[in-house]
């Protein structure tokens, strides 16, 4: 049974979750939208999108010094206030090299929060109860859609594609830094330790790396991200192109199936194994570019939420399993690196890939007209499409399964 101190506690937590996802879901969801507005070049907007690529790479720095000289609460109130306050001079831009440099400040003081919350969280609770504070980073993720149906049923007024979504997440990361300050006291854990650079990168786990399986997954997750990030960071401008108002509510539907699939994953796991649990997730990615493929330019509505609705399972089966499969394959004093090498290759080197190659497959298929810029949007959709195949192909092929309960003693 919880004492009345521990109901507060998970009470704090969740709340801290739930803004914490809600500011970014706010604004990065129809940032690609708000870019073809402004008319950008491919590369810019490549360059703009990867701001979270960039800020991912200081992640584990700022961990880092949360773990050694810093409160974790004073270090994340202070990153919200300077996200809102970048967030403030982002919307109040018209110049596209100042908004790259105001996002990628916003975002090098935002990535290294999404570790610092899971860290603030283990700290002052059980851990299994982690799951069910880290739902409420969910539910803010999905709820950031009330403020464009706000903007457009009460007050006439468009919201995605606009810079109006700067000023909520600004207003957002203020009430999120001043909830922080209430947040449990979290002494820094690691004060006195000692830590190289290869340490705080995760870079020595890289020994991992001669483990071929190991070493076929990870390429295998790096390749991936290629085609998912044409979803993860452009898919708000197709639905932009093709007339849709309400992008931020249309996407979150992809955050409600990864509610229900996340609840799904152990028990999916525990009957199919690891590799097909991954392998089913990749099918899953293969399904959403299938689907807008036939969506076409008119973004036809069943099959964007198809391609919206697999999220969970592309998440949940592909990006949890493979998280799930490091953990098991990692030595026990590798394994934070292993997770820290993960979120490097993928969030940092693929997603920051990703976006300028799909960025240049988007110029390369698209017309200029006298009434602007004609995306030929099933020739991208089939190409994506055609990406993720080869990489599920790949992964059928060349990842050997591996024994859930003894891949840690192989």
């Amino acid at each position: 049974m919880q004492t009345t101190a521990n109901k507060s506690v998970f009470t704090r937590l969740s709340i801290m979750m739930f803004f914490q996802y809600m500011m970014l879901a706010v604004w990065w969801i129809p940032l690609a939208a708000y870019l073809a507005n402004m008319g950008l070049s491919r590369n810019l907007t490549a360059l703009i999108l990867s701001s979270m690529a960039f800020g991912s790479v200081v992640s584990p720095m700022v961990g880092m010094l949360a773990d050694r000289y810093f409160k974790g609460q004073y270090v994340i109130a202070f990153s919200n206030f300077m996200v809102a306050v970048m967030l403030f001079f982002a919307g109040n831009t018209q110049n596209p090299l100042w908004l790259f440099v105001f996002l990628l400040v916003a975002m090098l003081f935002y990535m290294p929060t999404w570790a610092l919350t899971s860290s603030i969280t283990m700290a002052n609770t059980p851990s299994e109860l982690f799951s069910r504070i880290r739902v409420f980073g969910t539910i803010g993720w999905i709820t950031a859609g009330v403020f464009s149906i706000i903007a457009v049923s009460w007050f006439k007024s468009d919201f995605d594609g606009t810079n109006l979504p700067f000023f909520f997440g600004a207003g957002i990361a203020i009430l999120a830094a001043l909830i922080n300050l209430t947040l449990p006291d979290t002494p820094p854990g690691a004060r006195g330790q000692k830590a190289s650079l290869l340490d705080i990168m995760g870079f020595r786990s890289i020994t991992m790396l001669r483990d071929r399986n190991f070493a076929v997954f990870l390429s295998l997750l790096f390749l991936s991200m290629i085609p998912f990030s044409m979803y993860w960071s452009y898919f708000s401008e197709y639905l932009f192109d093709s007339g849709y108002r309400l992008i931020t509510v249309t996407m979150s539907i992809g955050q409600v199936t990864e509610i229900i699939i996340l609840l799904t994953v152990p028990w999916f796991i525990k009957k199919f194994g690891l590799r097909k649990t991954m392998i089913v997730g990749m099918i899953a990615l293969v399904i959403r570019y299938l689907s807008l493929y036939f969506a076409g330019s008119d973004a036809q509505l069943t099959y964007v939420l198809i391609g919206v609705g697999v999220h969970g399972i592309i998440f949940g089966y592909h990006h949890l399993g493979g998280q799930i499969y490091t953990d098991k394959k990692a030595p026990e004093a590798l394994r934070s690196q292993a997770q820290g090498l993960i979120f490097f290759v993928t969030f940092a080197m693929g997603l920051l890939v990703g976006n300028f190659i799909n960025g240049w497959i988007i110029r390369m298929y698209s017309v200029d007209t006298p009434a602007g810029l004609v995306y030929q949007w099933e020739v991208i959709w089939s190409i994506t499409a055609i990406m993720s195949m080869v990489v599920l192909l790949a992964f059928i092929l060349l990842f050997k399964k591996e024994d859930y309960q003894t891949i840690r003693s192989s």
